[in-house]
């Protein structure tokens, strides 16, 4: 049974740093694709970084350069380290599992697990 369970969130200034974990268990990293995704109230979720076969990663262009997205094999944990975060970086962030994806695609519908969320929020 895969169970995603995220920690780290929290409320910082523009321009701050903030590190998302994601304990995971019943998932083989390497054989998972593992993603961040996130959301704010009235829009659709959004992809925002994807690590697959532990260690190709993929970001979405409104984070790249700024987060990075890691995982440590033996504590079974993903990573999501935040830097020069903006105020429109606020939003609940995921973790989300999936047995295969599309490299880079942040397809939704390929992740079947999923942790219960954390609130992050920046302000100006």
């Amino acid at each position: 049974q895969v169970q995603l369970v995220e920690s780290g969130g929290g409320s910082v200034q523009a321009g701050g740093s903030l590190r998302l974990s994601c304990a995971a268990s019943g998932v083989t990293s390497r054989s998972f694709c593992m993603a961040w995704f996130r959301q704010t109230p009235g829009k659709e979720r959004e992809g925002v970084a994807e690590i697959t076969g532990g260690s190709s990663t993929y970001y979405a262009d409104s984070v790249e350069g700024r987060f990075t997205i890691s995982q440590d094999n033996a504590k079974n944990t993903l990573y999501l380290q935040m830097n020069d975060l903006k105020p429109e970086d606020t939003a609940v962030y995921y973790c989300a599992a999936a047995r295969a994806c599309v490299r880079g695609a942040f397809y939704e519908r390929y992740y079947n697990y999923w942790g219960q969320g954390t609130q992050v929020t920046v302000s100006s």
